[in-house]
C-alpha cells in the first residue's frame, strides 16, 4: 500500500462507523502496530484516490512474480500504471511477491 500523508488526529472529525465484530477482530489483526482505524482511513484514501482519478500506481515491475493473460470483464486499472482497462479488452493479471492477483493492461511491460 503507498505510503499516504499522515493528518494529525487532533485535525481530523470523528466519525462512527459501525463493523461487524468479525471484520473489526480481522481489521485488527491485518493491522500489526499500524492500529486498525489508520488502516481503515488508508484503505479509503486508495478507494477515494483510484475512483477519483487521482490514483497513483501501487506497484512496480519488480513486485510482479508472474503474468497471466486475460480480458476484461469490467473496466479495471492497471496496478502499474494506472492506465484504464476497458471491458472485453485484453489484459494481464499480475501474480504480486504478496501472492495478490492485480490487473495489468496487455502493454504494462513493454519497453
Amino acid at each position: 500500500m503507498p505510503t499516504l500523508t499522515r493528518t494529525s488526529t487532533t485535525e481530523m472529525e470523528v466519525t462512527s462507523i459501525r463493523l461487524e465484530r468479525d471484520l473489526k477482530e480481522k481489521l485488527k489483526e491485518l493491522s500489526g502496530n499500524q492500529g486498525y482505524q489508520a488502516l481503515i482511513r488508508d484503505v479509503l484514501w486508495n478507494y477515494v484516490h483510484q475512483r477519483s482519478g487521482d490514483y497513483a500506481p501501487q506497484l512496480s515491475h519488480s513486485d510482479i512474480r508472474a503474468t497471466i493473460a486475460a480480458t476484461a470483464q469490467q473496466e479495471e486499472r492497471c496496478a502499474l500504471t494506472g492506465k484504464i482497462i476497458r471491458p472485453q479488452e485484453p489484459m494481464l493479471l499480475g501474480l504480486t511477491t504478496d501472492g495478490v492477483m492485480m490487473p495489468l493492461s496487455a502493454d504494462s511491460f513493454v519497453d
